[in-house]
């Protein structure tokens, strides 16, 4: 396991940040820290990295113990890399030189070697003469990432790399550097609040909020088998529909009665339970054929689709992913029939 964080607790003098954080991640992974701004995310890879101290728990890097309450490891001693929200590139520097910064100590012959190797990793072979000011904000980004890389740190940290650049843009580059960290089979973790750029780049994604990691686990599991509310809520789109739980594990909603692939949880509510029912908009199927009829509330065109907004005559809303040619008006009515395909139960 290349990294490990066991029952972090991190503080700043006064309540806890950080409130005992676990997580793993092996050797070659890409992982990923997301949640919403204050949620601790950046307190914890700031720990990782040796900028701050844990107040209780363990931080080790492949064997070695870097972070406790009684041990600490300087930043400088750790092979850690990291990327900043912005970038910090020497502007007096050409590109060259500015990924070759990490690799004082070295040969000038092996110095030069792995600048071009990188360069050529990055798509930017042609660049080194250049200077930051000359590059776009793509570039600039794959030089940083280059710079960081370049002393083959043994974790790579990536503190909301992409933050500064256009949102068309964002989830490219995040494939980008991505494909770039496996071909260098570095082990890296990112901090983002965009759950698009940690869809694209990351392996493994842990979600946190008020300084809790609610679930760390695959971007499909996240989506699909959301362990909290949270994480049903902040991950994807979607609402939490009120439910009754039926004798034979289905379950009654004002879509009608479901029944998909479980989570685990109904298992656990006896008939009966009042729950709540996460229904994603892909969930809900427009069928003009229907007898399940729904108000339009709201429409938003995305190109390909509308997402819509629905009212259904228990007065709950659910939204509907609807291919764009099919086009309604607000008050209108529509039919809608349900297609949950994976079930998942929150109580009440």
């Amino acid at each position: 396991m290349q990294l490990e964080v066991k029952n972090v607790h991190i503080s700043y003098g006064g309540p806890d940040i950080v409130k005992g954080v676990d997580l793993q991640l092996g050797g070659g992974a890409i992982g990923c820290l997301l949640g919403p701004s204050g949620c601790g995310k950046t307190t914890l890879l700031r720990a990782i990295a040796g900028f701050e101290p844990v107040r209780q728990g363990k931080i080790r890097l492949g064997e070695k113990l870097v972070s406790s309450h009684c041990h600490f490891l300087p930043p400088e001693k750790r092979r850690v890399g990291m990327v900043f929200q912005d970038l910090a590139l020497f502007p007096h520097l050409s590109v060259a030189d500015n990924i070759a910064f990490g690799l004082r100590g070295v040969d000038a012959k092996s110095r030069r070697r792995r600048v071009a190797e990188l360069l050529v990793l990055i798509g930017l072979e042609e660049c080194g003469p250049l200077f930051p000011h000359q590059l776009s904000g793509g570039q600039q980004q794959r030089v940083a990432l280059a710079r960081a890389m370049a002393p083959r740190p043994e974790l790579l940290l990536l503190d909301e790399p992409f933050s500064s650049l256009d949102m068309e843009i964002r989830e490219k580059l995040a494939r980008e550097v991505g494909k770039i960290l496996k071909q260098e089979e570095l082990t890296a973790l990112l901090v983002t609040h965009d759950q698009f750029e940690a869809f694209a780049m990351a392996d493994e994604i842990g979600v946190l909020y008020d300084g809790r990691l609610q679930q760390w686990d695959t971007a499909y599991n996240l989506y699909h088998r959301p362990k909290t509310r949270f994480v049903a809520d902040f991950i994807g789109e979607g609402v939490l529909l009120p439910g009754e739980v039926k004798a034979d594990g289905k379950v009654e909603t004002g879509l009608g009665l479901l029944q998909g692939i479980g989570s685990g949880t109904e298992e656990k509510m006896a008939p009966g339970s009042r729950v709540s029912v996460l229904v994603r908009p892909e969930d809900v199927i427009h069928d003009d054929a229907s007898p399940v009829k729904a108000e339009v509330l709201r429409r938003d065109f995305r190109g390909a689709n509308i997402l819509y907004t629905l009212r259904l005559n228990s007065g709950h809303p659910v939204q509907a992913l609807v291919p764009s040619h099919c086009s309604h008006a607000t008050g209108e009515m529509i039919g809608i029939h349900a297609d949950v395909r994976h079930l998942v139960l929150f109580p009440e």
